[in-house]
C-alpha cells in the first residue's frame, strides 16, 4: 500500500532543507506555523522566521518588501486567507511589480474536515488565476510537493503553491523530476481522458482501474502546474481521445475545469464533462464522508467518464 502523506508535510520539510543551502530564503507565517507546517522551519531557523499574527494582508505586504530588498519570501497560511482575506495585497503589491514572493498555501479544499466553510477554500485556484504573471502549482503527493517547492525557491516571480491537510497516497518515485507547464501521462488510454491535479489524481488512476473492469481504457494526467497549463498535451489528449473528464478539490467554477475548457474551446472542441465542488460550499464532516457528498470519488469520475464518451459523435 502507498505511503499516505500530507503535502503540507513536505511543504515544512522543504523549506527547511532549502533553508541550510539558500541563506536569503526565509519564511513568514499568520499565527498558523503548527498547522501548515513551518514551524519546523521556525525552530531550525529562528532568525529568518517571521510571524506577521492573524494579520495576512500585512503579510504578503511584508513579504513583498523582502522581496524587493533580494531575499526569497516563503509566505505561509490557510488558502482561504492566503488567497482570499489577503487577495488585494497578493495582486497590487506582489503581482502588479512580479515580486519574487512564493504563498505556500495549505488547507486548501474541502478536505480540511471539520473546520467546516469559513476555512474550505474551493476558490483560491480561481482568484489566482485572474493575477496577471502568477504561477500556480497544485501538486498531487508530497514527493511532487517537494519537488515543487524546490523548484519554486529557484524561479523568479510570484508562485502560489497549494496544498492540503488531509493525507494522501504516495505515488511519485524518488526519481520524480518536477517541470514547470508540463502535464504529466500517468496512464494510457484511448476511449476517454481524465485530467486531475492536486489530492484528485490518485482518485482518477482508481477511476481508471474501475473503468478498465468495464473494458473501458482511460487515459490519466496529472495537470501539476494550473498555469502556466500544459495545452500540448490537453490538446494530444482530446485529439486521441475525443472526451475529456476534469478532476478537482476545487470549484468547477474558475478551477482546472474552467482552464481546461477555455484551452480545448479554442484549440480542439470535444465533450467535456467536470468533477468538482459544484458551485457549492463547504460543510464540517470527516473527509472520506465530504469526499462521498461532494462527488470527489473514484465511482463519480467514472461515471462522468462514461457519460462522456456516450456525447462523443
Amino acid at each position: 500500500m502507498a505511503e499516505k502523506k500530507a503535502t503540507r508535510e513536505a511543504y515544512g520539510d522543504t523549506l527547511v532543507e532549502l533553508g541550510a543551502t539558500m541563506k536569503n530564503l526565509v519564511v513568514l507565517d499568520a499565527d498558523l506555523a503548527e498547522a501548515t507546517k513551518t514551524c519546523k522551519f521556525k525552530k531550525a531557523f529562528p532568525d529568518r522566521f517571521f510571524d506577521c499574527g492573524i494579520a495576512e494582508g500585512n503579510m504578503m505586504a511584508v513579504a513583498a518588501g523582502l522581496a524587493a530588498s533580494g531575499l526569497v519570501p516563503f509566505a505561509s497560511s490557510f488558502a482561504m486567507f492566503a488567497s482570499g482575506r489577503a487577495f488585494e495585497q497578493v495582486r497590487n503589491m506582489i503581482g502588479y511589480p512580479h515580486l519574487n514572493v512564493k504563498i505556500g498555501a495549505t488547507h486548501a479544499g474541502i478536505t480540511v474536515g471539520e473546520d467546516g466553510a469559513t476555512h474550505q477554500c474551493n476558490e483560491d485556484i480561481a482568484l489566482m488565476r485572474t493575477i496577471p504573471g502568477m504561477t500556480i502549482i497544485n501538486p498531487a503527493d508530497c514527493v511532487e510537493a517537494a519537488a515543487a517547492v524546490k523548484f519554486a525557491a529557484q524561479m523568479n516571480g510570484p508562485v502560489y503553491m497549494r496544498f492540503g491537510r488531509y493525507a494522501v497516497p504516495t505515488f511519485n518515485t524518488a526519481d520524480y523530476k518536477f517541470e514547470l507547464g508540463k502535464g504529466i501521462e500517468l496512464c494510457d488510454g484511448n476511449d476517454v481522458a481524465i485530467v486531475a491535479t492536486g489530492l484528485m489524481v490518485s482518485v482518477a488512476l482508481e477511476a481508471a482501474k474501475l473503468l478498465k473492469a468495464d473494458g473501458i481504457n482511460a487515459r490519466v494526467i496529472n495537470i501539476h502546474t494550473i498555469k502556466p497549463i500544459d495545452e500540448d498535451i490537453l490538446v494530444k489528449a482530446a485529439k486521441e481521445t475525443g472526451a475529456i473528464v476534469t478532476a478537482e478539490e476545487h470549484n468547477i467554477i474558475g478551477g482546472l475545469g474552467s482552464a481546461v475548457a477555455e484551452v480545448l474551446c479554442e484549440k480542439l472542441p470535444v465533450p467535456m464533462l467536470r468533477v468538482g465542488v459544484e458551485d457549492k460550499f463547504g460543510k464540517s464532516g470527516q473527509v472520506p464522508e465530504l469526499l462521498e457528498i461532494y462527488g470527489l470519488t473514484a465511482e463519480n469520475i467514472a461515471s462522468k467518464a462514461k457519460a462522456a464518451i456516450a456525447l462523443k459523435k
